[in-house]
């Protein structure tokens, strides 16, 4: 029985990674991808819940495992004193503490964030996660929690105003990242050539490949560059153009109804007391703003 759940497991594993990746693989641009670790992907897998009784169980033990960011400030990223701290870690300590339960945080690379919610190594994904077609068909989400959209962002002597404009620049994207599914997408399908897309392990070495010129332009979010353009005026960036508007949710196990209802309605409650607000003046530097319902 052990064996037939541990090759469960694998198999979901491999089909996520698939699902992560597998469209940058359909791409006409050249890749090169920096090397990622995966010594940890897949250790001790827990058991499996019953379906639908994720939040029954996070309950009965007093404790809810989420997975977060530790490379992607100011979501999160690993502080002075080597704890993970961040946007996404204040939301889901506050969301643990509504459910009164303790906090486990369990800190994931972008590639490994789906595969850990699936192998049940976490119970839900607090970490910038984007929402698209692919990632709906494994995973459920919850309603937006964050503000984000994906650009191109590169020097102001450059004039890229679309993917055709990228032909013949050396792009960098973090891999498996929503930038990298959607930058692979509109170079495939408009049969955009000459692109080097140089994939980096996280969005800092995607930031600090823009700024030591390996690359002339990167995909990322507006909150990473944001960051990059306070931290080194001089390079002159700016945003070349936007990608796509892809606002952040939770992301859960597929028939987790009753634990993505209880995460809809702390957000909820969230957003009507002005504690996400609170949170995003703290680490975006403005306001939640406007986000969508669903």
């Amino acid at each position: 029985m052990f064996l037939k759940s541990f090759r469960g497991a694998i198999a979901l594993f491999c089909v996520s990674l698939l699902l992560t990746v597998g469209i940058t693989a359909c791409s006409g641009a050249s890749v090169k991808s920096a090397k990622v670790d995966t010594s940890s992907a897949v250790v001790n897998l827990p058991s499996a819940p019953s379906p639908g009784k994720a939040l029954e169980d996070i309950m009965q033990r007093g404790e809810v495992k989420i997975a977060v960011p530790d490379d992607f400030p100011p979501f999160g990223s690993i502080g002075a004193d080597m704890s993970v701290r961040g946007y996404d870690v204040d939301v889901a300590s506050q969301v643990a503490q509504a459910m009164g339960v303790k906090l486990d945080l369990v800190p994931v690379i972008g590639n490994y964030r789906i595969p850990f919610l699936q192998t049940n190594r976490v119970d839900m994904v607090i970490s910038s996660l984007g929402k698209n077609k692919d990632r709906e068909k494994i995973i459920s989400f919850s309603i937006p929690y964050a503000p984000f959209y994906s650009g191109i962002y590169g020097g102001d002597a450059l004039t890229v105003k679309s993917y055709a404009d990228l032909q013949g620049k050396t792009l960098g994207v973090a891999q498996g990242s929503l930038e990298d599914l959607e930058l692979a997408k509109n170079l495939t399908e408009g049969n955009v050539q000459n692109v080097t897309v140089k994939r980096f392990a996280n969005n800092s070495l995607t930031a600090s490949a823009l700024i030591s010129g390996q690359v002339e332009l990167i995909a990322t979010g507006n909150v990473v560059a944001n960051k990059l353009m306070r931290d080194n005026p001089d390079q002159r960036i700016k945003n070349q153009f936007v990608m796509k508007n892809s606002p952040c949710y939770v992301g859960l196990r597929k028939g987790d109804t009753n634990l993505q209802a209880k995460v809809n309605e702390i957000l909820r409650n969230m957003r009507q007391d002005g504690e996400l607000d609170k949170l995003a003046k703290q680490w975006f530097g403005e306001p939640l703003g406007d986000l969508p319902t669903a």
